[in-house]
């Protein structure tokens, strides 16, 4: 369970830092001005931090609402993984607004999904173990994105090589490992022998 989360973090938490650092960039590609377009750059950490909030409020309802507390996160991390694949239309447009919304939409997705996973930890493993596992995590984390970045520096260094100055695969891959992450949930965070050995929380 503690390799699952690690893993988890490691992948997706990159595709939040990538979208913080590249979305100037990526306007600049699809040939936006940064001037023009610079009262949409604020747009996506608004509504990451609007899904911050929508990610908790909405789980304890469904919480409250009878549901178990393992079904109510699972949700919350379907929506989010499916709602990070708006990234993915983006490629098809060069409208501003429309690459905005669809920024917008996915980053709110993601505060959902990210507030979740990061309240795993304390719903899965006992109280003398969070600590460690969310240090851990976020190693990870921290790991997972200096090699993402890495690798989107030398693939963006090979395009400007070649004369193309696509990040259209780097966004769908963006759009993808979040749903690849809502998979690896619905797959490991269920009751198992740890569950019943007393290693891990019953969710």
């Amino acid at each position: 369970m503690l390799a699952f989360y690690r893993l988890l973090k490691g992948v997706t938490d990159p595709v939040w830092f990538f979208i913080t650092d590249w979305f100037p960039i990526y306007l600049v590609a699809k040939g936006i001005s940064l001037k023009g377009g610079l009262i949409a750059v604020w747009i996506p950490f608004l509504a990451a931090d609007l899904g911050n909030f929508f990610g908790g409020a909405a789980s304890g309802y469904l919480v409250r609402r009878g549901w178990p507390l393992g079904a109510a996160c699972k949700a919350l991390v379907v929506f989010g993984g499916i709602g990070v694949m708006s990234l993915i239309p983006t490629i098809f447009t060069v409208k501003l607004y429309l690459i905005t919304l669809l920024f917008g939409l996915a980053t709110f997705a993601y505060g959902a999904f990210s507030t979740i996973a990061n309240v795993l930890p304390a719903d899965l493993f006992k109280s003398d173990s969070v600590a460690s596992v969310s240090g851990l995590s976020g190693t990870a984390a921290g790991i997972g994105t200096i090699i993402a970045f890495e690798l989107i520096g030398r693939f963006s260094d090979a395009r400007q090589a070649a004369a193309t100055h696509s990040f259209e695969p780097i966004v769908v891959v963006a759009g993808l490992i979040p749903f690849l992450g809502m998979i690896l949930v619905l797959l490991h965070v269920r009751n198992t022998r740890a569950t019943e050995q007393g290693l891990v929380r019953p969710i």
